[in-house]
């Protein structure tokens, strides 16, 4: 079945590359921005989490949560966050249990190659906990920039 915008987000608690445990549901009151994302250090993903890094002024202005959640590890993450200065957290989804509850997580084509792996897709969660937008298959260059555009449109 196939998530859409009204439904009640998948609650989740996974670690951060401190090892704190963050909960969807924690959050509640709050617009939460989910990205997932294949992989830490990668053009497309260093690209997406920059555009959310120089964005998160506004973000944070309107009192706007921002997580990524890629199957990297803490090690990753943390040297992730370090290198290119992340002002948010990034989860740690090992086995892709919450991107697949996102559907988010599947059968991946790469270079003629199959394999499993997260696809790059966001989740726009509203304060009563649930999907206010979803966006499929993000281009990382603007990305963040379209999620802040529309949550503006959703808060007037």
């Amino acid at each position: 079945m196939a998530l859409k915008v009204g439904d009640p987000a998948p609650d989740f608690s996974l670690p951060d590359a401190q090892g704190n445990l963050i909960s969807l549901s924690s959050l509640q009151g709050k617009y939460v921005v989910v990205y997932f994302y294949p992989r830490d250090n990668t053009p497309g993903c260093t690209k997406e989490a920059c555009g959310f890094r120089d964005a998160y002024t506004d973000y944070q202005g309107s009192d706007v949560i921002v997580l990524g959640i890629s199957t990297d590890d803490a090690k990753s993450h943390q040297k992730f966050i370090t290198k290119f200065d992340l002002p948010f957290p990034l989860l740690i989804d090992a086995g892709g249990t919450v991107a697949t509850a996102y559907e988010s997580y599947g059968l991946k084509k790469f270079m003629g190659k199959e394999y499993m792996g997260i696809s790059r897709n966001t989740f726009l969660i509203g304060p009563d906990g649930k999907i206010a937008q979803i966006y499929l298959k993000v281009k990382p260059e603007d990305h963040a920039t379209t999620v802040l555009a529309d949550l503006v449109q959703l808060s007037s």
